[in-house]
């Protein structure tokens, strides 16, 4: 049995990594701000099995209280601000969070970590998940990977790598043993419906105009959470420290054929009383600030070194399964942003 310490456990991913975790037998424990994105109707499957904390992971001496209390042996931190237009007008948020909070957490890993013995120190992980914004946008053709030089360009991303760095360096100047991943676009069950996925849903299922930034030609790789979960648990089980690792889904699609795909799933699952296909409702919006081009990520070092693969071999397959999650959760979709607002 590991003793986990999941942070964001609440959360879209989070949440979803937690199930897989008490389905291997661990003990977990999560906290998580609660914030608009965390819920605890997100644990539901697995909340008999799991401790939740409500607190900041920047509250330096409650998580050194944490760790004096069940001397975990792994931590995960999926704790993030990490929505591109909130961070762009309010990105003190980021910073706190994607920073401090990182910072507040390497720092209690390490006076956990110091105290150890030489057995427990070979058992202990502290995996730092973060995402593919970090390296800015790429142009027509080539993708991320571990050798990318950082180049965000925008408050949430710029906030996201200023929290690697800080791994990487209790790493290196520390010796903790740190793993960082970066990952592609998730989608998949109890995503917040601010995310580009849901939020087409919902608009969809409630007779409002699909807003599709730009001309909808911007360019994403999307990785359904389950497999996403999966690479995290494998750099968790195998990455070395001082290692990061890059889980993409594959699955390159511009921004309006997603909303296109959507709409074609809604049309056979949850057709409109008028008989009439969801893709009438998609309408264009002026784009975003600091909108990267497209994003794309090479994962061959994970599936060679950590044996990383996919449960979905395509995004429509994906895809499916998500719609039909929202359709047959649509009490879930009400209860999450009435929280919000």
């Amino acid at each position: 049995m590991r003793k986990i310490l999941v942070t964001g456990g609440a959360g879209f991913i989070g949440s979803n990594f937690v199930d897989d975790c008490v389905k291997r037998g661990d003990r977990v424990v999560v906290l998580d701000l609660m914030t608009y994105a965390g819920h605890e109707a997100n644990l539901q499957a697995a909340r008999a099995s799991v401790e939740l904390v409500e607190g900041d992971i920047a509250d330096r001496a409650l998580v050194r209280g944490l760790f004096e209390k069940h001397g975990f042996d792994a931590v995960v931190n999926f704790a993030a601000e990490s929505h591109v237009d909130r961070s762009i007008s309010a990105p003190a948020g980021f910073v706190h969070t994607n920073v401090l909070g990182v910072f507040s957490l390497l720092d209690g890993a390490l006076a956990h970590f110091d105290g150890l013995g030489a057995t427990e120190k070979a058992k202990f992980k502290f995996v730092h998940v973060s995402t593919d914004e970090v390296f800015g946008a790429l142009g027509e053709s080539g993708k991320f990977s571990e050798s990318t030089p950082y180049a965000p360009s925008s408050p949430y991303s710029a906030s996201k790598a200023g929290g690697d760095h800080l791994a990487r360096a209790w790493f290196h100047t520390y010796k903790l043993p740190v793993v960082v991943t970066n990952c592609s676009n998730n989608y998949g069950p109890r995503q917040f419906p601010e995310k580009l996925i849901p939020h087409m849903i919902n608009c969809a299922l409630s007779g409002k105009a699909l807003p599709v930034y730009g001309k909808g030609q911007n360019v994403r790789d999307w990785i359904h959470v389950a497999d996403h979960c999966a690479g995290v648990r494998l750099a968790l089980d195998s990455g070395v420290p001082g290692e990061s690792y890059c889980f993409g889904g594959n699955s390159e699609r511009r921004n309006l054929d997603v909303v296109g795909s959507i709409c074609a799933e809604l049309d056979r699952s949850s057709p409109r009383a008028d008989g009439r296909s969801y893709t009438e409702q998609i309408s264009f919006v002026e784009d975003r600030k600091g909108h990267d081009w497209r994003y794309a990520i090479d994962d061959a070092k994970a599936v060679r070194e950590l044996g990383f693969k996919r449960q979905y071999s395509n995004f429509e397959e994906g895809l499916t399964q998500t719609v039909r999650w929202y359709l047959a959760n649509r009490e879930w979709m009400k209860a999450v942003l009435g929280k919000a607002h």
